[in-house]
């Protein structure tokens, strides 16, 4: 099964009194496509979270290459970089639609915690989710064309 990179319309209020992107916003996109991401590869966030699997940011980061403006297509191609026992990482490559510039790239990476805030083991935890993340490691999205 292919995973299809997420794609967002820039919307006026997500825009700067300069009429670019503000940069908070591409962190937002970050999280849409992540969330996507993971539907897709069958660990539905909020299904996780009401099973008691919480995976908080714990760092983030993004790099900006261009500008972004009001009313472009963009789409984010998400990867899997890393999955251990109680962490992951994805990596972020934003995309214009239309001529596939890199408008920026950027990662997150999380932890698995209990209800409680404690850490956990998905292998010890989950054996389902644990299986979903350690088959989806270095997968990543593809910006497949709607037939």
């Amino acid at each position: 099964m292919e995973l299809k990179a997420y794609l967002h319309k820039v919307q006026y209020y997500e825009t700067d009194q300069m009429g670019i992107v503000h940069h908070s916003n591409y962190i937002r996109w970050f999280e849409e496509a992540r969330v996507d991401y993971m539907e897709q590869i069958g660990a539905d966030y909020s299904i996780m979270e009401q099973e008691g699997y919480i995976s908080p940011v714990v760092s983030i980061n993004c790099n900006y290459k261009t500008v972004t403006k009001f009313g472009e297509y963009v789409y984010i191609i998400t990867k899997l970089e890393h999955f251990s026992n109680a962490k992951f990482s994805i990596v972020y490559t934003i995309v214009d639609a239309a001529t596939e510039q890199v408008k920026a790239i950027g990662e997150s990476k999380h932890c698995f915690i209990n209800k409680d805030g404690k850490i956990i083991s998905l292998k010890k935890e989950n054996k389902k989710y644990f299986e979903l993340f350690s088959d989806s490691i270095g997968k990543e999205t593809k910006i497949l064309l709607d037939e």
